[in-house]
């Protein structure tokens, strides 16, 4: 297994590295609709996102998979631009927050997904530490649904917090919660006094 910033998995058979999104996008989205329940519908418009964002500069992914190859998470992402779709939606809530200058300078985590037969064993947290210490900018964001689940009990460990909540995308049945982390992440939990 690679040594990877953050932690190897806790799944020695699973190695965390580089992947061609764009080839690989229909296991990615088969892992992605297990993780987070989307319907075929969901998935299909999903895959073209998936394919048009592959194509943004400076947009990196990887892969974890199975010593056969067998693809369980991934995770992509890419330098924010206040031009795109999630950027226009997020900034007037994080303008209410005083938190819109998080939108400059940050690198977005778009997916973060692993299949829930791995979950729960490091993955996660070894694909964002992974993808997040290559980056060239010094804060990461990101946006979750706004319920308190493993992924955002995760993301508060790594350092992440939140900027906006209640926070609705168009045709999202959830509010999410907008949330902001310096980089490196945390590697370790902080201690509470």
């Amino acid at each position: 297994m690679p040594s990877i910033p953050g932690g190897a998995p806790r799944t020695p058979d699973v190695q965390v590295g580089p992947v061609d999104l764009a080839a690989r996008v229909d296991e990615a989205l088969a892992v992605q609709a297990l993780a987070f329940g989307l319907s075929d519908d969901e998935v299909g418009v999903r895959r073209h996102i998936v394919l048009r964002h592959v194509l943004h500069r400076g947009c990196r992914a990887l892969g974890a998979t199975t010593a056969t190859g067998r693809l369980v998470g991934f995770v992509y992402g890419m330098p924010n631009d206040r031009a795109h779709w999630w950027s226009t939606i997020v900034e007037p809530y994080l303008r209410a927050n005083g938190s819109e200058g998080w939108l400059d300078d940050s690198f977005v985590i778009t997916e973060l997904h692993v299949h829930p037969e791995f979950q729960a064993r490091g993955i996660g947290r070894t694909l964002i530490t992974a993808i997040t210490d290559a980056a060239a900018q010094p804060r990461s964001i990101l946006s979750a649904i706004d319920i308190e689940s493993p992924a955002r009990k995760l993301y508060r460990t790594l350092g992440y917090e939140d900027l906006a909540r209640q926070v609705h995308f168009p045709s999202a049945p959830r509010p999410y919660a907008v949330m902001g982390a310096p980089l490196p992440l945390r590697r370790t939990a902080r201690r509470r006094y």
